[in-house]
């Protein structure tokens, strides 16, 4: 199996960038990258960099999004874990060869023009797992 190249990012669901921000940046020291729609995911994310670790709040857009669904459901907090790899399609068709559950088959936009794709937490231990490949 194709190793990752590294951890991306840690998403955490907010219900409001603007309530958090001052944690984050304030609290925590972290530099605060900028905001970002994603209008595919309906949320706007805001990133934040402590040292080599980005964080990425989301914080949804639609009542009907996954984001808005997650917080409903089990409130503020940790969302997934995103890793990078080189090839996106590539490592979705291992996994998947490996029986690994994706929630999603082909790579799709996420936020700084990378492609995403999940795969299912019964397939990760219950933890959301995203996989990222940055633009060429």
């Amino acid at each position: 199996m194709t190793p990752v190249r590294s951890l991306n990012h840690i998403g955490i669901a907010v219900r409001s960038l603007d309530e958090q921000k001052a944690f984050y940046g304030e609290t925590l020291g972290a530099e605060y990258e900028g905001t970002e729609d994603v209008p595919s995911q309906k949320v706007k994310v805001a990133f934040y960099k402590l040292n080599d670790v980005r964080l990425e709040l989301l914080e949804p857009t639609d009542p009907e999004s996954p984001i808005a669904k997650f917080i409903e459901k089990r409130g503020e907090g940790m969302h997934h874990m995103a890793f990078t790899v080189d090839d996106l399609q590539a490592r979705i068709d291992e996994l998947k060869s490996e029986g690994l559950r994706m929630i999603d088959q082909t790579p799709r936009p996420g936020a700084h023009h990378m492609q995403i794709a999940f795969i299912h937490p019964k397939s990760s231990g219950g933890v959301l797992t995203e996989l990222c490949q940055p633009p060429q």
